[in-house]
């Protein structure tokens, strides 16, 4: 009897995914990092509450604090239509947290002196040299008139979306109209030398180096990545990053062995009623592995990414990224003279700074969730979250396919329950 015990409990987690899995860090009791398993079991209780009422599929949730991983955990569904139910190895569109793994892939090659922040675009993509801007009305709104650029487009002006050049889904100006809507769109609809083409054939909307406004910047970025490396993007963190921090599952492609652990959305939006679907859909090729947006990952892999920041660019023996080049990629790199409008990409990041590929905390009130000056994050269109707060050793990665505004809802949720948690 022993034994058909021993076997059941076996095969349930071996379709749970949790009889070999890889934890990405050494795991602790929550009370041994000065976390409470008490506090914590609320973020199970409201997760199965939420999941029960419709309002997501399911989500897994990885956190992990002074260098122990004490939850790595699945709720509700990863597909709810076919009742196929969540595990951790989940496989999750993360779309712009795709964005801070190209600002570290670019900062690799700035190690290497392949690469300077200050070089222009052009340099590696001529037809930016002689961009034009849209001229405004006595309103301040964009005319179909243009003027010249005051300078050019530069690599930290990609890095910190201050070159103008903008989503168009984001927006309803005559600028707007002219751009693709977002990263998953222009990979669906160009290969990267239509996408550049299209892109240098457009007003920028602002200046650059002026106004902080969401857009295309880490895209070009990773195409200047290929451009330098002669690899694709893909290729070049798989080499360069993924394959260092052991991210098994992180890529611009889900391989048919993988596909049966994608994450689906909702059929339909639980607030508008509108349709969901995965975007980009990686089972099929993109057109351009986009640095913006088109990644996929699991909480393990991203956790590994992430950690390896806290860490000042180390992981274990291996060494990613100088400590001095993580310092500057996790500075504000705005200042006093460029407008900030992140929360306009984001209302939950209102009021933060933004370093390079990412946002960073530089006050400890003012903002609309906990955490410390210092931390740092960027989320993700399609449900999906993570940040750091280094003061509290701390590192937390939430995925869930939940696209639209419930998102922004699940970011301050999340966050709450995380530290409210924190009892030393």
């Amino acid at each position: 009897m022993a034994a058909i015990k021993i076997l059941a409990t076996t095969l349930c987690l071996l379709a749970s995914g949790a009889a070999f899995a890889d934890d990405p860090l050494p795991r602790a009791k929550p009370e041994d990092v000065g976390l409470s398993s008490e506090r914590l079991a609320r973020i199970s209780a409201t997760l199965k509450a939420d999941i029960e009422a419709g309002r997501i599929p399911g989500a897994v949730i990885a956190i992990a604090r002074h260098g122990k991983l004490v939850a790595l955990d699945a709720y509700g569904w990863r597909d709810k239509a076919t009742g196929v139910a969540m595990t951790t190895d989940t496989i999750f569109n993360i779309a712009s947290m795709t964005k801070p793994m190209t600002a570290v892939g670019a900062l690799m090659l700035y190690e290497q002196g392949k690469l300077l922040i200050d070089d222009p675009l052009a340099k590696y993509f001529p037809k930016f040299a002689s961009m034009r801007v849209a001229a405004r009305d006595a309103n301040g709104e964009p005319t179909a008139d243009t003027v010249p650029a005051n300078r050019q487009i530069t690599i930290q002006d990609l890095m910190r979306h201050t070159s103008g050049i903008i989503y168009g889904g984001r927006g309803n100006t005559l600028v707007h109209k002219m751009y693709p809507a977002g990263s998953g769109d222009a990979s669906r609809d160009y290969d990267g030398a239509a996408f550049m083409d299209k892109l240098a054939s457009l007003p920028l909307l602002y200046q650059p180096a002026t106004v902080w406004d969401y857009g295309f910047g880490l895209d070009v970025l990773g195409l200047t990545i290929e451009q330098i490396s002669k690899q694709s993007l893909g290729q070049y963190l798989q080499t360069n990053l993924f394959t260092p921090l052991g991210m098994t599952d992180t890529g611009f492609s889900i391989p048919p062995d993988k596909a049966a652990r994608y994450a689906k959305p909702l059929p339909a939006d639980p607030d508008t009623g509108k349709p969901q679907a995965r975007s980009p859909e990686l089972t099929q090729p993109l057109k351009f592995e986009c640095g913006g947006g088109c990644a996929a990952s699991t909480a393990s892999d991203y956790l590994r990414f992430a950690v390896m920041l806290m860490n000042g660019g180390r992981s274990g023996e291996a060494r990613l990224l100088g400590r001095k080049t993580v310092d500057y990629m996790l500075s504000d790199q705005l200042g006093p003279n460029i407008k900030n409008l992140v929360g306009n990409a984001d209302p939950t990041r209102a009021d933060y700074g933004f370093g390079l590929g990412l946002a960073v905390r530089a006050t400890p009130g003012v903002v609309r969730m906990m955490g410390s000056v210092g931390q740092f994050s960027w989320p993700g269109a399609s449900g999906t979250d993570w940040w750091v707060d280094p003061r509290e050793e701390l590192a937390v990665v939430y995925l869930s396919a939940a696209p639209g505004p419930i998102r922004w809802h699940y970011r301050q949720k999340i966050n709450a329950l995380v530290y409210q948690a924190i009892i030393e």
